[in-house]
Parts: C-alpha cells; sequence; structure tokens
C-alpha cells in the first residue's frame, strides 16, 4: 500500500505515518517541515500545500493509493480545492479529516450523518461563514464543510471524511487532557461541571489513526462520525485522572447554572464541559459497521499521563493557552461553595 500523508509530523498525522509504516507500508509526507520533525521511516516532501508549484512537485512522486489529509484544519476550501484538483490523477481515494462542526445542527441537536451540512462552496475563501452569536453555527464549520465539498467534487466515491469531535491521546497539542491530568495530580478541592453522570465520547488519536488507515483500503465513501460509541461518565474520566496521577484530590460537582454565574468559560476553561444537548450525542455506529474499533477512555488517560509525565509537550499551538481555568479562579470559586 502507497499512501501520501498530508501533514505527518504531530499527533494525528504523525500517528497514523506512524501506524502506516508499521503495516510495512510506503509512506510519502508532505508539510512545510516547521512543525514537529519527520517520521523516520517515511519520505518526506516539503513544501506549501497553498503553492500550486509546491503541489506539482508533490504530484511528481506519485502515485498513491490513497491520500490522508490531516492538515486542512487552518485552510480556507478553496486552499482544499487546490490540492485535490492537482492531485486528482494521482492517487485514488482521498481520506479527509474533518470535524463534527461541519452540521448544522452541531453542538445543539444529536447528530447522525444523515444529518443535514452546513453550506459552503468549494471555492469559498476564508472570509466565507460566520459564528452564531451562541457560538454556533461556527465560521470554522462552515470552511470545513466547503473543504469537504472540494474533496467531494474531486474524487465523488473516491472521498471518505472522517468527522471526529475531541481527539485525545499520546502528542495531544490543544492540552485538554493534559489539563485535567495536571490538575488531578495537583489535588485538592476539585472544581467539576455537574451531572457528574454526564457521559463524554473523546476518541483516541490512535484509534482515528487506525480507521483512517483501514479506509484507504477500503472502498466505502462518503461522512463518518468519529465518535466513542460507548464513553465514559464524567466522574469515571475524572476518577481515572486521579488515579493515573496518583493525585490525592477530591472533584467538587458543581451546577452549570452556577459555574455560569461565576462567569466560568465552557469548553476552555473546564476542557470537554458543554451544556449543549447534542455535543456527547453524535453517533459513530456507520463508523463501528466500517471498522472503527475504540480501546477504552480510561487506556487513552493512562497513556497521555504516560507520555505527559516523560516530559511530553508538543510542538506549540496557540488553542493550548486557552484551556484549564485559571488557579485563582477556581479557589475563588470553591470557597464560594
Amino acid at each position: 500500500m502507497r499512501i501520501l500523508v498530508i501533514g505527518g509530523t504531530w499527533f494525528l498525522g504523525k500517528a497514523i505515518a506512524e501506524s502506516a509504516l508499521s503495516r510495512g507500508w510506503d509512506v510519502t509526507t508532505f508539510n512545510r517541515g516547521r512543525s514537529g520533525t519527520d517520521v523516520p521511516g517515511v519520505q518526506p516532501v516539503h513544501g506549501d500545500r497553498t503553492v500550486r508549484e509546491d503541489l506539482h512537485k508533490l504530484a511528481r512522486r506519485g502515485p498513491w493509493d490513497a491520500v490522508i489529509d490531516t492538515s486542512s484544519s487552518e485552510l480556507a476550501p478553496r486552499d482544499v480545492l487546490l490540492a485535490t484538483t492537482t492531485l486528482q490523477t494521482r492517487v485514488r481515494r482521498w481520506i479527509h479529516i474533518s470535524t463534527v462542526s461541519v452540521y448544522q445542527g452541531w453542538p445543539h441537536k444529536p447528530l447522525t450523518e444523515d444529518s443535514p451540512l452546513l453550506e459552503c462552496p468549494a471555492d469559498a475563501d476564508e472570509a466565507f461563514g460566520y459564528t452564531g452569536e451562541d457560538g454556533s453555527p461556527t465560521k470554522y464549520g462552515f470552511q470545513k464543510a466547503g473543504g469537504e465539498r472540494a474533496v467531494a467534487e474531486a474524487f465523488g466515491a473516491g472521498a471518505v471524511f472522517l468527522r471526529p469531535g475531541v481527539v485525545l491521546g499520546p502528542g495531544e497539542y490543544v492540552g485538554r487532557l493534559p489539563w485535567w491530568l495536571e490538575r488531578a495530580k495537583r489535588g485538592g478541592r476539585i472544581l467539576a461541571p455537574a451531572p457528574a453522570e454526564q457521559r463524554i465520547q473523546p476518541v483516541d488519536v490512535r484509534d482515528v489513526a487506525a480507521f483512517a488507515l483501514h479506509q484507504a483500503g477500503a472502498s466505502s465513501s462518503g461522512g463518518f462520525n468519529v465518535t466513542h460509541p460507548e464513553g465514559i461518565s464524567f466522574s469515571d474520566f475524572l476518577d481515572e485522572c486521579l488515579r493515573s496521577t496518583e493525585g490525592d484530590g477530591t472533584p467538587l460537582w458543581v451546577d452549570p447554572t452556577v459555574l455560569a454565574s461565576h462567569g466560568v468559560k465552557q469548553w476552555t476553561e473546564l476542557p470537554l464541559w458543554r451544556t449543549h444537548a447534542g455535543v456527547w450525542a453524535v453517533n459513530s455506529q456507520r463508523a463501528v459497521d466500517a471498522g472503527l474499533r475504540c480501546r477504552p477512555i480510561a487506556d487513552t488517560v493512562r497513556d497521555t499521563w504516560q507520555w505527559w509525565a516523560a516530559d511530553g509537550r508538543p510542538v506549540d499551538h496557540p488553542r493550548w493557552a486557552e484551556h484549564g481555568i485559571a488557579t485563582e479562579k477556581e479557589a475563588q470559586i470553591l470557597a464560594s461553595l
């Protein structure tokens, strides 16, 4: 199997490249060479995917059985379109890492792959779309929907869209799970979002990588929601963080209305906490039927701590600073309860 990974130096792209090499596959990676390092064993090609000449240079290294595109999250649809049209004759399938944000109902409504998508043309620039007053839909979601359309127009039945919600695991660059792990290690009373039994659906980066590679050699097409089919309760998630770090802490479960009255920001100050009805109601049965296999989230927590404790800080990313409530603010809220 001969594949091209666009990206390939950190988190999901790195996990895909490493897993493909372990299977004996021939792996080419394409990136600017600025973030992370090339995985030993790949055939690296350095260039900018928004530059036509660089894409033509890449195309000459083909053909490939499949492309797995992990690096389109910050790109306008027209940039995705440039890559798909340039590489169209050099590859059989295009596996596109997308997001649940492409759905019109995200995060308010439960979702399946039949849920309607946001509308965005394939040639849209970075100005297309908007973010609603309540934070949904998002401009990011419009842009990603346009990226999907660019892939679909070029590859038709050879286009596959993987739509994760939250991806965690070793190598995480956003900082959601590392923050909870550090907080658990610090111990004491821990501000936690009620209800404790709320189930969450984060998926392990290694399982997303395995499913992407499975799809590279499959014949299916269209969208797949990539979320953990069983999930885990928030209380069990925090218990595992405490167990993994050997932290001596006690979660204090606080009603969302009380958290809101103290100005606690959902999704960022308490990572993974969001009260919208559909945020953790994303059906992944189609992906499971097509081969998605998810390890227990407790394993993801434990393995991430082992990576993190071994000085595993990934490449710098601006989203890292967004996550986690300040120690002083948490203490003030806890003191008021």
